[in-house]
């Protein structure tokens, strides 16, 4: 034994050593990580051909074994770390020689890169970082956040730390539009922290504010590491469900578990999305009493305002909260009395299946006291007492098409029941009354006449949808009815949005904001999966920079913004009609709607062309797509190399001896804190692409083969991650911040200014801790 140590406690040594050698030596790190893992494969197999390398292994064959497996303890549960005293044999860490390896090695990393590289499930979900990718390089490059800043430091610049709040805000507003650290930071401090210091602001609250608010990107959706995450979440947690359920002796996780162990990118967007807001307001908190109590270091600042109009506090309730909450809580009780609600009169051919019970009882005696220990008894009597309901009914009812006179009935029924106004007009109309009301608070001088035609336009629209529309009027005739009351009411908002315009808070604000309520909504709503979000989020942030660049050089935008309406018409036609034109007997008024769909198409496509021919003129386009596609690559250069020092620690046995350690502990608390400080040290040396694709596959099947829910140990993964970017002395937002800042400021400066929020992001990690509902609120209120 080489050093009184075990072979595979040298190897993970040796790997360890070349990882951080790799890193170091100043080569780039996605081929860093890759050579690591072919130089240390070497050293380890020379070792191991010299018999330097020898690992303590369990004796199988002696009796002591026998007699622990005898008494009911599984075999994969036997480990040296939690029966030391067992006989051991000794053996190379290559028991069939290194050759063998090195030949299961090559197998593996050609499947592998071929599963998550080239052709895998995972491919499409891995796309959504190239679009995310491109997404916030535009929305960087094109001057945006310039904007922002500016817009929000004159909102709460006379506010006691303002301008702090101001970055906390913008911060999270580029954290939910580029979802990469590193640009945030640096594109934050180089605008920000000048204007800060100018104003008399702390060095050390200056950059202290830039730097964590940079690392929102981490955990506000859409965040690029979680969606890296979640690609391995998924694959992780099923695996290790499906382990558990069979070391218990059940035959599937489904079976032990009553529910699928599957967990996607779009719901760990959804937990991530309180715990990101949380922590953007924690910050906030904190910037607002570090001024009360300092105010000479974080003092008011009065930057101008954005509105030439003079707007009443009495105004200014009114219409931008009073009014916005009443009409929102009015359609909400409506929805509750049944006057709004959704009036689809579709129906099932085919009869529900009869209602199984809660769990699975025809199970064997271990896996049954397995799941009453993981269910408890009264669930389980409950699902007993289900099954011989069921069997006594003459088992579970199977699914039967229904006659013609049965469907029939079955759509009077529901017509029957249908709400007077449908839902989809009541969203329509709750949103135009919404820009209406806020452009009569935004301009209160100005001529309201208009904004009044575009409400009674609203009001005849719901009158329309109540009197004159049924469940089963098609969507062609709802159009035709509606023609009038919805002209009426967009001649009001083109006013009202014109109104808008003239204020620079709603005029700068509002794009990004509603590009990422797009994007964000479509995952979070469960509409769609986050790669064709990202392809939406990519294409708007195009035609956005293109529109503002445009504006900047005094030309028209009316393409885009058409091109913007015309994508919000495919949309509506889409959800409205059937555009299925390639099957047999389509209706007119489906090929009408085809056309304006195709046409829509069309011009939305010139759109997005014409908006890439704006930036390339401008030289925009050329850097955003070379820095694209450097980040784009890097991930998966990272992937791919980690995919070879991740299949090294496995051909000597290190996952299975690292897994097998952590195992030992009998609490799962334990183990799960053990892997959140290794995390939390290892994130002071590692980016979190390694972290990811190199730690993470090692210690997943331990911390998601347990019963905590997989969302919210990734979440927790996420936030530790977020902590270590920020921790001195080797955070990696530090650095980023330091290589931007002016001469005046300090590492001393910056090091001092990040300690209050680290402890921050400590106080919140305890939150998640303590309250896990926080990220399991939204998963489980909104479908997927």
């Amino acid at each position: 034994m080489l050093f009184g140590l075990d072979g595979v406690e040298v190897g993970l040594i040796i790997v360890f050593l070349c990882l951080f050698g790799g890193i170091l030596s100043g080569f780039p790190v996605a081929f860093a990580i890759g050579g690591a893992g072919v130089i240390s494969f070497g050293i380890i197999a020379a070792l191991d051909g010299a018999g330097l390398l020898i690992h303590q292994a369990i004796d199988t064959s002696s009796a002591v074994y026998a007699d622990l497996v005898n008494s009911g303890i599984k075999p994969e549960a036997i480990s040296v770390f939690r029966y030391p005293e067992l006989p051991r044999i000794l053996e190379p860490v290559f028991p069939r020689g290194w050759e063998h390896a090195l030949d299961r090695n090559v197998s593996f990393i050609v499947n592998r890169m071929n599963e998550r590289v080239l052709a895998g499930q995972s491919i499409e979900t891995l796309l959504a970082v190239l679009m995310f990718v491109l997404m916030g390089i535009t929305l960087e490059r094109s001057k945006i956040a310039n904007d922002l800043l500016t817009t929000m430091a004159r909102v709460f610049g006379p506010l006691p730390g303002g301008l702090a709040v101001s970055v906390v805000v913008v911060g999270a507003f580029l954290a939910a539009s580029t979802g990469i650290v590193g640009a945030t930071v640096v594109t934050m401090g180089l605008l920000s922290l000048p204007t800060m210091l100018r104003n008399n602001y702390s060095p050390e609250i200056a950059t202290g504010v830039i730097a964590a608010s940079g690392t929102l990107g981490q955990i506000i959706p859409p965040s690029i590491v979680i969606v890296l995450l979640g690609t391995l979440a998924g694959d992780l947690y099923s695996s290790a469900q499906e382990a558990r359920a069979q070391l218990v002796g059940c035959t599937d996780a489904l079976t032990y578990l009553g529910e699928p162990a599957v967990v996607s990118v779009g719901t760990l967007f959804q937990a991530a999305l309180l715990p990101g807001i949380l922590l953007a307001l924690l910050y906030a908190l904190y910037a607002f009493g570090y001024a009360l109590v300092n105010p000479d270091k974080a003092p008011a600042v009065e930057l101008g305002s954005t509105s030439d109009q003079v707007i009443t506090r009495s105004e200014s309730f009114t219409w931008f909260l009073g009014v916005p909450v009443a009409v929102i809580a009015g359609v909400m009780l409506l929805g509750n009395l049944n006057m709004v609600g959704s009036q689809s009169i579709q129906v099932d051919s085919f009869t529900d299946i009869g209602e199984s019970a809660s769990l699975r009882t025809n199970v064997g005696p271990d896996c049954q006291a397995a799941m009453i220990d993981l269910h408890g008894q009264e669930a389980w009597d409950v699902a007993v007492a289900q099954s011989a309901e069921i069997e006594a009914q003459g088992g579970v009812v199977a699914s039967v098409k229904l006659s013609d006179e049965e469907m029939i009935a079955a759509i009077a029924a529901k017509e029957a029941a249908a709400a007077p106004i449908g839902t989809g007009i009541a969203i329509l109309a709750v949103i135009f009354t919404l820009i209406l009301t806020t452009a009569k608070g935004v301009r209160p001088t100005a001529n309201h006449a208009p904004i009044y035609i575009g409400l009674i336009g609203v009001v005849l629209g719901l009158l329309v949808d109540m009197l004159l529309i049924r469940p089963s009027t098609s969507s062609g005739v709802t159009v035709i009815l509606m023609l009038i009351p919805w002209a009426i009411t967009l001649y009001g908002c083109t006013h009202a949005a014109i109104m808008l315009a003239k204020n620079e808070l709603i005029r700068v604000v509002f794009p990004p904001l509603v590009l990422i309520v797009a994007v964000l909504g479509s995952i979070l709503g469960g509409i769609t999966n986050p790669t064709p979000a990202a392809a939406l989020g990519a294409g708007g942030a195009l035609m956005l920079a293109a529109y503002r660049r445009l504006r900047d050089e005094d030309k028209s935008g009316k393409v885009i913004l058409f091109s913007t309406f015309a994508v919000i018409l495919m949309i509506l036609i889409g959800v409205n009609f059937d555009l299925r034109v390639n099957q047999g007997d389509i209706s007119f008024e489906s090929w009408v709607a085809f056309g304006f769909a195709y046409t829509a198409w069309l011009y939305a496509a010139f759109g997005l062309l014409y908006s890439c021919y704006v930036l390339y003129r401008a030289g925009i386009l050329p850097p955003v797509v070379r820095e694209t596609a450097k980040v784009t690559s890097m991930v998966f250069t990272i992937l791919i190399g980690s995919q070879i020092l991740n299949l090294v620690v496995i051909s000597f046995g290190g996952e299975h001896y690292i897994q097998q350690f952590l195992r030992s502990f009998d609490n799962e608390l334990t183990v799960f804190l053990i892997v959140m400080l290794v995390l939390f040290i290892l994130g002071f040396v590692l980016d979190f692409l390694e972290i990811i694709y190199i730690v993470i596959p090692i210690v997943g099947p331990v911390i998601y083969g347990g019963t905590f829910d997989p969302k919210w140990v990734t979440i927790m993964i996420a936030v530790n991650l977020q902590t270590s970017f920020l921790t001195p002395p080797f955070g990696f937002a530090l650095f980023y911040l330091r290589g931007v800042a002016p001469k005046e400021v300090t590492t001393r400066h910056i090091y001092r200014g990040v300690i209050p929020f680290v402890l921050i992001q400590v106080c919140g990690l305890g939150l998640l801790w303590v309250f896990p509902s926080i990220v399991t609120i939204i998963p489980d209120l909104i479908p997927n």
